[in-house]
């Protein structure tokens, strides 16, 4: 961990699970999937997410399902709200709980590419 103005930070890298929480969650925490990238993420304040809800939705687009493991952390079926990107201040990580898997890191970049309307550069 690295420290910034007396704090410990928690370092995170694009991929990670982590369970946050932020004003719009009411506080609440949830988990999040690290979108950001890593060049940015060792030194900024904030961290961009998309919050992982288990309210699954008929919404393929931009609600990715992913299936529980050991590997990424989560107990129950949820689904990456690609819909909800938000960044959150670094603080408001309370802990990574594990990583997403490369078939899923890639559904997600197509997924943040259509609802972003990201297009290659001409």
């Amino acid at each position: 961990m690295a420290e910034a103005h007396g704090h410990s930070r928690l370092e995170v890298n694009r991929g990670d699970i982590v369970v946050s929480s932020s004003h719009g969650a009411f506080g609440k925490p949830r988990p999040a999937l690290v979108v950001q990238s890593d060049l940015f993420n060792p030194t900024h304040a904030s961290v961009v997410i998309c919050p992982i809800t288990s309210h699954l939705l008929d919404a393929a687009l931009f609600r990715l399902t992913i299936s529980p493991s050991r590997e990424n952390g989560l107990k129950i079926e949820s689904q990456i709200m690609v819909d909800k990107i938000a960044a959150i201040r670094r603080q408001h990580i309370a802990k990574k709980i594990g990583r997403i898997n490369e078939p899923d890191a890639a559904s997600v970049d197509r997924a943040l590419a259509i609802w972003l309307d990201l297009r290659p550069a001409r």
